[in-house]
Formats: C-alpha cells, structure tokens, sequence
C-alpha cells in the first residue's frame, strides 16, 4: 500500500449496499477497512471480492452500539495510518412492528445500531480528519427517513435523524475541507426487503423496479472522490422516482 493511498472505513461491508461500496471503492483505489460485526465468513466474503478486482483492504470487527468499542478500535485505526480520507456509514438494521405494537427493545436496537452508530463510527474519527483538513463523511440514510413507512417508526426515526445529522455537521465541517453528505436509497435488492411486499412497494416506485446495491455504491465512491469536493450538506435520493 503505498503512503498516498487514501483510506475509508466502511461499516456494515459484509453484505448488500456495505459490501456493494467496498467493493466498488476498492477498485477505485481506495485501501478500504471493511467492517463487520457478526458474521465473519461474510466479511471475509466482500475481502476476497476487494482482492479479485485487484484492490487492497482489511477487516475491522466492532459493535457499532458499543461506544467504548467503536472508540478503542478507531483510536488504533488512526494511530496506524493516520486519518483516513472517508466513512461510510452504513450498518444499519430493521424491526419492523406498528407503532402501537413495537417494543421498546426493538425501538432501541434499531435506533442505537442506525443513529447511536454513527455518533459512535464517526465522532473518533473527525478530529484527526480535521486536523488533515480534508475527508468525506457518508451515511447511508433511507427513503425511510424522508417520506416515513408504516410499521418503520423506528427505522424512519433513525434515518431521518441520519438526515439532520448530515445537515449539521456538514457545517461544522465545511471550513476544514470536509464533505458530509446522506444517500437516500429506495427499495434496494438486499436481504432487507426480501421479505417485503413488493407488489406493493412496486407500485410507488415509476421505474417499476428495484434497485441494486451497486447503483447505490456508484454514488458512493463518486461522493468519496476528489471531484465531488464542492458536494457537502446535500441528502441524494437513490429510489427509481419515488416522491
């Protein structure tokens, strides 16, 4: 790896839109840290398609709820190699119940791993990148976040939170070089919606289609690029035309 190879940590890289971003970032040249929590051979998985497309990373496991967690294992990641060039945050997870019938565990999983997460992911990592005075922050927010869902209280919470999040800090961070910005994907061919009514969701969508993880990557790694360096505070919906 050589020196100037700029580096990017992304979260939830063991499958779906994760995987989808490591993988296309890796053959754009990034050095990407590929971050897992459960499921190791997964992981592993996305690694070995970092290695076949000819570029170069590493694994990284942590819980993103775990604040002391996240922080001892960033904290090493930046004494290693310094500040990395970009975060994507993307782990993110769903428990999808109505409003009246969710528990208050599943609204706190949910909230701790989508918006607790990022607070955990990218607050070790500002300083050192503002120290640098360049980066790129991305979080992975949803449609979810912008129109609501039924029966998704939680996980509209938490990624409309994503949202205000990305507005705020893109401020704070403007002067020192530092992109913040939130992709909004749609119904995605993921696990996550495997289970999901399409037939129904298929009918909002005007492209009558979901969409694919690599659409979702291609925004990604242009928003980690050089070029996109007059890109900050914007929230990009990814979605086939929904409203």
């Amino acid at each position: 790896m050589s020196d100037d190879q700029k580096r990017v940590l992304v979260t939830g890289a063991s499958g779906g839109i994760g995987r989808a971003i490591a993988v296309q970032a890796a053959k754009a040249g990034y050095y990407v840290i590929a971050h897992y929590n459960h499921g190791k051979e997964k992981a592993e998985e996305t690694l070995a398609q970092i290695n076949a497309a000819g570029g170069k990373g590493e694994l990284l496991q942590f819980d993103v709820t775990n604040r002391d967690d996240c922080k001892a294992k960033l904290d090493s990641l930046t004494e290693k190699y310094g500040a990395l060039w970009g975060v994507v945050s993307n782990a993110g997870v769903t428990r999808d119940n109505t409003f009246a019938g969710l528990s208050g565990e599943d609204w706190d999983f949910v909230v701790h791993t989508n918006l607790d997460g990022f607070y955990n992911v990218v607050q070790p990592l500002t300083m050192p990148m503002a120290r640098k005075k360049k980066g790129r922050i991305i979080a992975i927010s949803s449609v979810s976040g912008i129109m609501g869902n039924r029966g998704q209280t939680n996980y509209s919470a938490s990624k409309a939170g994503l949202i205000g999040v990305t507005k705020a800090l893109a401020v704070e961070l403007a002067s020192r070089g530092i992109t913040v910005n939130a992709i909004a994907p749609g119904a995605i061919e993921t696990d996550m919606i495997k289970d999901a009514p399409m037939d129904l969701i298929l009918q909002t969508i005007p492209m009558k289609r979901a969409g694919k993880p690599e659409e979702i990557a291609a925004l990604a790694v242009f928003l980690l690029s050089e070029d996109a360096g007059y890109i900050t505070r914007q929230v990009i919906s990814v979605n086939g035309g929904m409203l």
